[in-house]
Protein backbone atom coordinates (compact mmCIF):
# COMPACT_ATOMS: atom_id res chain seq x y z
CA UNK A 1 0.00 0.00 0.00
CA UNK A 2 1.40 3.52 -0.76
CA UNK A 3 1.84 5.41 2.36
CA UNK A 4 1.14 8.54 0.32
CA UNK A 5 -2.03 8.01 -0.44
CA UNK A 6 -3.79 8.29 3.07
CA UNK A 7 -1.22 11.20 3.51
CA UNK A 8 -2.63 13.12 0.68
CA UNK A 9 -5.94 12.40 2.09
CA UNK A 10 -5.34 13.84 5.15
CA UNK A 11 -3.79 17.11 4.03
CA UNK A 12 -6.66 17.73 1.92
CA UNK A 13 -9.25 17.27 5.25
CA UNK A 14 -7.07 19.89 6.97
CA UNK A 15 -7.09 21.86 4.31
CA UNK A 16 -10.67 21.45 4.09
CA UNK A 17 -11.45 22.15 7.56
CA UNK A 18 -9.66 24.87 7.94
CA UNK A 19 -11.27 26.87 5.39
CA UNK A 20 -14.22 26.08 6.24
CA UNK A 21 -12.93 27.61 10.09
CA UNK A 22 -13.35 31.04 8.52
CA UNK A 23 -17.38 30.46 8.96
CA UNK A 24 -17.46 31.30 12.80
CA UNK A 25 -19.96 30.07 14.89
CA UNK A 26 -22.76 32.58 16.43
CA UNK A 27 -21.10 35.82 18.14
CA UNK A 28 -22.42 36.57 21.55
CA UNK A 29 -21.72 40.09 21.27
CA UNK A 30 -25.17 40.60 19.61
CA UNK A 31 -27.00 39.22 22.71
CA UNK A 32 -29.31 41.90 24.34
CA UNK A 33 -28.82 40.63 27.65
CA UNK A 34 -24.20 41.58 27.03
CA UNK A 35 -25.52 44.47 25.28
CA UNK A 36 -27.19 46.12 28.29
CA UNK A 37 -25.04 44.75 30.58
CA UNK A 38 -21.79 46.08 28.69
CA UNK A 39 -23.61 49.50 28.21
CA UNK A 40 -24.77 49.50 32.55
CA UNK A 41 -20.96 48.51 33.32
CA UNK A 42 -19.85 51.78 31.12
CA UNK A 43 -22.53 54.07 33.10
CA UNK A 44 -22.00 52.97 36.92
CA UNK A 45 -18.41 51.46 36.56
CA UNK A 46 -19.91 47.70 38.09
CA UNK A 47 -20.89 44.08 36.80
CA UNK A 48 -23.05 42.88 39.53
CA UNK A 49 -20.79 43.03 42.64
CA UNK A 50 -17.65 43.57 40.62
CA UNK A 51 -16.29 47.56 40.38
CA UNK A 52 -13.84 49.11 38.59
CA UNK A 53 -11.56 52.72 39.14
CA UNK A 54 -11.10 53.25 35.52
CA UNK A 55 -14.99 53.21 34.87
CA UNK A 56 -15.15 56.52 36.77
CA UNK A 57 -14.92 59.77 34.69
CA UNK A 58 -14.88 63.01 35.32
CA UNK A 59 -18.00 66.23 33.36
CA UNK A 60 -15.34 65.63 30.24
CA UNK A 61 -15.48 62.34 29.29
CA UNK A 62 -11.84 61.48 30.92
CA UNK A 63 -10.94 58.85 33.14
CA UNK A 64 -10.50 60.02 37.47
CA UNK A 65 -6.65 59.80 37.86
CA UNK A 66 -6.05 59.26 34.45
CA UNK A 67 -6.15 55.61 32.57
CA UNK A 68 -6.30 52.67 34.42
CA UNK A 69 -3.72 50.39 33.50
CA UNK A 70 -1.06 53.60 34.45
CA UNK A 71 -2.12 52.55 38.22
CA UNK A 72 -1.16 48.97 37.49
CA UNK A 73 2.37 47.56 37.87
CA UNK A 74 4.98 48.11 34.96
CA UNK A 75 4.77 44.56 33.88
CA UNK A 76 0.67 45.00 33.37
CA UNK A 77 0.22 48.26 32.24
CA UNK A 78 1.22 47.66 28.38
CA UNK A 79 -1.90 45.33 28.24
CA UNK A 80 -3.60 48.83 28.75
CA UNK A 81 -7.20 47.33 29.76
CA UNK A 82 -9.61 50.20 30.14
CA UNK A 83 -13.48 50.65 30.81
CA UNK A 84 -14.98 49.22 27.62
CA UNK A 85 -12.36 46.22 27.69
CA UNK A 86 -12.60 45.33 31.27
CA UNK A 87 -16.80 45.82 30.91
CA UNK A 88 -16.87 43.20 28.32
CA UNK A 89 -14.37 40.70 29.59
CA UNK A 90 -16.45 40.63 32.93
CA UNK A 91 -20.17 40.80 30.95
CA UNK A 92 -19.39 38.26 28.97
CA UNK A 93 -17.80 35.44 31.94
CA UNK A 94 -21.43 36.86 33.22
CA UNK A 95 -23.57 36.17 29.91
CA UNK A 96 -21.62 32.87 29.81
CA UNK A 97 -22.21 31.72 33.36
CA UNK A 98 -26.06 32.57 33.02
CA UNK A 99 -26.11 30.64 29.37
CA UNK A 100 -24.41 27.36 31.42
CA UNK A 101 -26.85 27.30 33.96
CA UNK A 102 -30.01 27.56 31.47
CA UNK A 103 -27.81 24.55 29.23
CA UNK A 104 -27.17 26.84 26.38
CA UNK A 105 -23.88 26.42 24.17
CA UNK A 106 -21.06 29.01 24.62
CA UNK A 107 -20.83 31.14 22.03
CA UNK A 108 -17.66 33.55 21.06
CA UNK A 109 -17.81 37.56 21.72
CA UNK A 110 -16.31 39.65 19.46
CA UNK A 111 -15.22 36.29 17.12
CA UNK A 112 -13.21 35.35 20.56
CA UNK A 113 -14.09 32.64 22.64
CA UNK A 114 -14.67 33.26 26.80
CA UNK A 115 -11.46 33.11 28.02
CA UNK A 116 -10.29 33.55 31.75
CA UNK A 117 -7.48 35.68 32.25
CA UNK A 118 -4.53 35.02 34.35
CA UNK A 119 -2.94 38.10 35.71
CA UNK A 120 -4.06 40.03 33.10
CA UNK A 121 -3.06 37.49 30.38
CA UNK A 122 -5.91 36.57 28.20
CA UNK A 123 -5.34 33.02 27.29
CA UNK A 124 -2.38 31.98 29.48
CA UNK A 125 -2.34 28.13 28.33
CA UNK A 126 -1.48 29.51 25.01
CA UNK A 127 0.79 32.35 26.03
CA UNK A 128 2.91 28.90 28.10
CA UNK A 129 2.78 26.57 24.62
CA UNK A 130 4.08 29.02 22.76
CA UNK A 131 6.73 30.27 25.09
CA UNK A 132 7.33 26.58 24.97
CA UNK A 133 7.62 26.11 21.33
CA UNK A 134 10.09 29.46 21.48
CA UNK A 135 12.39 27.22 24.00
CA UNK A 136 12.12 24.33 21.28
CA UNK A 137 13.05 25.92 18.37
CA UNK A 138 15.61 28.37 20.01
CA UNK A 139 17.53 25.11 21.53
CA UNK A 140 17.08 23.44 18.29
CA UNK A 141 18.82 26.56 16.43
CA UNK A 142 21.48 26.45 18.62
CA UNK A 143 22.44 23.08 18.73
CA UNK A 144 22.43 22.87 15.17
CA UNK A 145 24.53 25.71 15.62
CA UNK A 146 27.24 24.01 17.82
CA UNK A 147 26.72 20.96 15.35
CA UNK A 148 27.87 22.55 11.94
CA UNK A 149 30.64 24.98 13.31
CA UNK A 150 32.06 22.94 16.23
CA UNK A 151 31.56 19.01 16.07
CA UNK A 152 31.87 18.68 11.86
CA UNK A 153 34.55 19.58 9.84
CA UNK A 154 34.96 23.09 8.47
CA UNK A 155 35.89 24.37 4.88
CA UNK A 156 40.19 25.76 4.80
CA UNK A 157 38.04 29.02 4.49
CA UNK A 158 36.21 27.72 7.86
CA UNK A 159 32.60 27.69 6.12
CA UNK A 160 30.82 24.63 6.48
CA UNK A 161 30.17 21.96 4.24
CA UNK A 162 26.68 21.52 4.92
CA UNK A 163 25.09 23.73 1.56
CA UNK A 164 22.09 24.90 3.48
CA UNK A 165 23.69 26.55 6.88
CA UNK A 166 22.50 29.64 6.24
CA UNK A 167 18.95 28.79 5.28
CA UNK A 168 18.44 27.12 8.15
CA UNK A 169 20.10 30.02 10.10
CA UNK A 170 17.02 31.98 8.94
CA UNK A 171 14.48 29.56 9.53
CA UNK A 172 15.54 29.77 13.15
CA UNK A 173 15.16 33.44 13.56
CA UNK A 174 12.08 32.90 11.70
CA UNK A 175 10.34 30.22 14.11
CA UNK A 176 11.55 32.02 17.13
CA UNK A 177 10.37 35.12 15.98
CA UNK A 178 6.92 33.67 15.17
CA UNK A 179 6.55 32.18 18.65
CA UNK A 180 7.51 35.07 20.51
CA UNK A 181 4.45 36.86 18.68
CA UNK A 182 2.26 34.53 19.19
CA UNK A 183 3.06 34.40 22.80
CA UNK A 184 2.71 38.07 23.05
CA UNK A 185 -0.77 38.01 20.90
CA UNK A 186 -2.22 35.43 23.17
CA UNK A 187 -1.35 37.57 26.11
CA UNK A 188 -2.99 40.49 24.88
CA UNK A 189 -5.71 40.61 21.81
CA UNK A 190 -5.02 44.36 20.03
CA UNK A 191 -4.30 45.68 16.90
CA UNK A 192 -1.18 45.31 16.82
CA UNK A 193 -0.23 42.50 18.43
CA UNK A 194 -2.48 40.39 16.42
CA UNK A 195 -0.84 42.33 12.91
CA UNK A 196 2.76 40.91 14.58
CA UNK A 197 1.50 37.51 14.97
CA UNK A 198 -0.44 37.17 11.51
CA UNK A 199 2.56 38.32 9.53
CA UNK A 200 5.67 36.60 11.54
CA UNK A 201 3.80 33.19 10.87
CA UNK A 202 2.92 33.97 6.85
CA UNK A 203 6.19 35.12 6.76
CA UNK A 204 7.60 31.71 8.66
CA UNK A 205 5.14 29.51 6.16
CA UNK A 206 6.37 31.25 3.18
CA UNK A 207 10.23 30.95 4.08
CA UNK A 208 9.77 26.95 4.82
CA UNK A 209 7.93 26.34 1.35
CA UNK A 210 10.92 28.13 -0.19
CA UNK A 211 13.15 25.90 2.07
CA UNK A 212 11.31 22.64 1.31
CA UNK A 213 11.70 23.55 -2.60
CA UNK A 214 15.28 24.32 -1.99
CA UNK A 215 16.50 20.94 0.00
CA UNK A 216 13.85 18.87 -2.40
CA UNK A 217 15.27 19.64 -5.45
CA UNK A 218 18.48 19.90 -3.60
CA UNK A 219 19.11 23.21 -5.08
CA UNK A 220 22.94 24.59 -4.45
CA UNK A 221 23.74 27.06 -7.08
CA UNK A 222 22.81 30.38 -5.44
CA UNK A 223 21.63 32.08 -8.95
CA UNK A 224 18.94 29.28 -9.00
CA UNK A 225 18.11 29.93 -5.58
CA UNK A 226 17.04 33.70 -6.40
CA UNK A 227 15.33 32.94 -9.42
CA UNK A 228 13.39 30.07 -7.27
CA UNK A 229 12.78 32.35 -3.95
CA UNK A 230 12.06 35.84 -5.56
CA UNK A 231 8.54 34.93 -6.97
CA UNK A 232 7.60 33.48 -3.43
CA UNK A 233 8.79 36.42 -1.45
CA UNK A 234 7.46 39.01 -3.47
CA UNK A 235 4.16 37.31 -3.27
CA UNK A 236 4.49 37.27 0.86
CA UNK A 237 5.95 39.95 1.06
CA UNK A 238 3.01 41.61 -0.48
CA UNK A 239 0.43 39.55 1.41
CA UNK A 240 1.72 40.81 4.47
CA UNK A 241 1.47 44.45 3.37
CA UNK A 242 -1.91 43.78 2.17
CA UNK A 243 -2.90 42.52 5.52
CA UNK A 244 -0.92 45.72 7.39
CA UNK A 245 -1.92 48.34 5.49
CA UNK A 246 -5.01 47.59 3.02
CA UNK A 247 -7.48 45.02 4.71
CA UNK A 248 -7.05 42.57 7.51
CA UNK A 249 -8.73 39.83 5.67
CA UNK A 250 -8.94 36.75 8.09
CA UNK A 251 -10.71 34.57 5.44
CA UNK A 252 -8.00 35.39 2.42
CA UNK A 253 -5.22 35.22 4.70
CA UNK A 254 -6.66 31.44 5.69
CA UNK A 255 -6.45 30.72 2.36
CA UNK A 256 -2.92 31.79 1.49
CA UNK A 257 -2.11 29.89 4.77
CA UNK A 258 -3.22 27.00 4.11
CA UNK A 259 -2.35 26.92 0.49
CA UNK A 260 1.54 27.25 1.13
CA UNK A 261 1.29 24.45 4.23
CA UNK A 262 0.15 21.98 1.84
CA UNK A 263 2.22 22.41 -0.40
CA UNK A 264 5.18 22.03 1.50
CA UNK A 265 3.96 19.17 3.30
CA UNK A 266 3.49 17.59 0.21
CA UNK A 267 6.81 18.18 -0.95
CA UNK A 268 8.59 16.86 2.07
CA UNK A 269 6.50 13.90 2.23
CA UNK A 270 7.26 13.55 -1.63
CA UNK A 271 10.67 13.88 -1.06
CA UNK A 272 11.00 11.38 2.35
CA UNK A 273 8.61 8.97 -0.12
CA UNK A 274 11.41 8.56 -3.03
CA UNK A 275 14.81 9.62 -1.42
CA UNK A 276 17.53 7.45 0.26
CA UNK A 277 18.31 10.14 3.11
CA UNK A 278 19.00 7.84 6.70
CA UNK A 279 16.90 9.91 8.65
CA UNK A 280 13.75 10.04 5.70
CA UNK A 281 12.14 8.81 8.60
CA UNK A 282 12.19 11.43 11.30
CA UNK A 283 10.76 14.17 8.10
CA UNK A 284 7.91 11.35 7.19
CA UNK A 285 6.73 11.82 10.89
CA UNK A 286 7.37 15.33 11.42
CA UNK A 287 5.51 15.59 8.36
CA UNK A 288 2.39 13.75 8.94
CA UNK A 289 2.35 14.53 12.69
CA UNK A 290 2.13 18.37 10.99
CA UNK A 291 -0.80 17.97 9.07
CA UNK A 292 -2.73 15.45 11.87
CA UNK A 293 -1.95 18.93 14.07
CA UNK A 294 -3.10 21.02 10.95
CA UNK A 295 -6.65 19.17 11.96
CA UNK A 296 -6.43 18.93 15.40
CA UNK A 297 -6.51 22.95 14.67
CA UNK A 298 -10.02 22.57 12.71
CA UNK A 299 -11.98 21.47 15.89
CA UNK A 300 -12.60 24.92 16.84
CA UNK A 301 -14.49 24.57 21.04
CA UNK A 302 -14.69 26.36 23.57
CA UNK A 303 -12.09 26.58 26.07
CA UNK A 304 -12.20 23.99 28.58
CA UNK A 305 -12.83 25.62 31.98
CA UNK A 306 -12.10 28.41 30.20
CA UNK A 307 -8.49 28.01 29.56
CA UNK A 308 -7.70 25.44 26.93
CA UNK A 309 -8.84 25.36 23.54
CA UNK A 310 -8.42 23.34 20.34
CA UNK A 311 -5.17 26.28 19.03
CA UNK A 312 -4.26 25.78 22.65
CA UNK A 313 -3.79 21.62 21.86
CA UNK A 314 -2.48 22.72 18.34
CA UNK A 315 0.74 24.89 20.23
CA UNK A 316 0.64 21.52 22.64
CA UNK A 317 1.34 19.27 19.80
CA UNK A 318 4.04 21.08 17.85
CA UNK A 319 6.36 20.63 20.68
CA UNK A 320 7.55 17.87 19.55
CA UNK A 321 7.10 17.66 16.19
CA UNK A 322 9.60 20.94 16.35
CA UNK A 323 12.32 18.88 18.30
CA UNK A 324 11.75 15.62 15.69
CA UNK A 325 12.21 18.71 12.91
CA UNK A 326 15.48 20.10 14.05
CA UNK A 327 17.18 16.48 14.67
CA UNK A 328 16.21 15.90 10.83
CA UNK A 329 17.76 19.20 10.13
CA UNK A 330 21.03 17.82 12.48
CA UNK A 331 21.39 14.76 10.80
CA UNK A 332 20.86 16.05 7.32
CA UNK A 333 23.78 18.09 7.76
CA UNK A 334 25.70 14.97 8.95
CA UNK A 335 24.41 13.38 5.64
CA UNK A 336 25.79 16.17 3.56
CA UNK A 337 29.09 16.86 5.28
CA UNK A 338 29.95 13.23 5.30
CA UNK A 339 29.11 13.19 1.85
CA UNK A 340 31.49 16.09 0.74
CA UNK A 341 34.18 14.47 2.52
CA UNK A 342 34.27 11.20 1.21
CA UNK A 343 33.53 12.66 -2.32
CA UNK A 344 36.64 14.52 -1.82
CA UNK A 345 38.64 11.43 -0.54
Amino acid sequence: MNPMVPFHSLLLLAALCLLLRTITATDGAGDLLYIDCVEQCEKTGCVGDRCFQHCKFSSDGTPIDGPWYMHEPLYLRWKQWDCRTDCRYHCMLSREEERAKHGAQPVKYHGKWSFKRVSGIQEPVAVALSALNLAIQFHGWVSFFILVYYNLPLRSDKKTYYEYTGLWHIYGILSMNSWFWSAVFHSRHVELTEKLDYSSAVALLGYTLIISILRAFNVKDEARRVMISAPLVAFVTTHIMYLNFYEFAYGWNMKVCVTMAVCQLLIWAIWAGVSDHPSRWKLFVAVVGEGVAMVLHTFDFPPYKGYVDAHALYHATTIPLAFLWWSFIRDDAEFRTSYHLNKVK
